[in-house]
């Protein structure tokens, strides 16, 4: 893996954000950002979804007359190891040049320990024992790696080990 994505995952872990751009922050300054080239799904007139193919944005209101409000932002990091060029945004792909296919976890823990901004293991049942879960307190995001093969088939063929997403969330959630 290039040091240019890691810096891109490094930076996201330790910010909260993808570019500058926040959980929180509209639909428009997401397009501003990263481009009109997405798929939406929108999910009656309450929620929807931006997918950029790495990167995905989720934002959800009240009713239909209410403007959209940031919910959080998703690394689908395991998408990569389809080995897809497109999955990048090419905003991203400019800036960070190429990305791997797979994310050693590992190495993203030493790199964010190096800068000052540690990754503590909390409880997920949820998806336990095939995950884990780490969590950076002071951005809100948390990362999800493999943790083993059973019931729910390993996605796109990762290791134990690799980072399967990583997750920003309004407040931290």
């Amino acid at each position: 893996m290039t040091p240019y994505s890691l810096a891109f995952y490094t930076d996201v872990v330790a910010t909260g954000t993808v570019l500058g751009i926040r959980p929180t922050d509209s639909p428009d300054r997401v397009t501003e950002v990263l481009g009109p080239d997405f798929g939406e799904n929108v999910f009656g007139d309450r929620s929807m979804c931006r997918d950029y193919g790495l990167t995905e944005f989720f934002w959800d209101r009240p009713s239909a007359d209410h403007p959209w409000s940031g919910h959080h932002l998703t690394l689908q990091v395991h998408r990569l190891a389809r080995r897809d060029r497109t999955l990048v945004e090419e905003t991203l792909r400019a800036r960070y040049g190429r990305f791997a296919p797979r994310l050693r976890f590992e190495k993203l823990r030493r790199l964010l320990e190096r800068r000052g901004v540690p990754l503590v293991e909390i409880p997920d049942p949820a998806n336990a024992p095939y995950y884990r879960r780490f969590w950076q307190p002071d951005s809100g995001v948390s990362v999800s790696v493999i943790a083993g093969y059973g019931e729910y088939s390993t996605p796109d063929n990762l290791k134990v080990g690799d980072v399967n997403s990583i997750q920003a969330s309004v407040g931290g959630e």
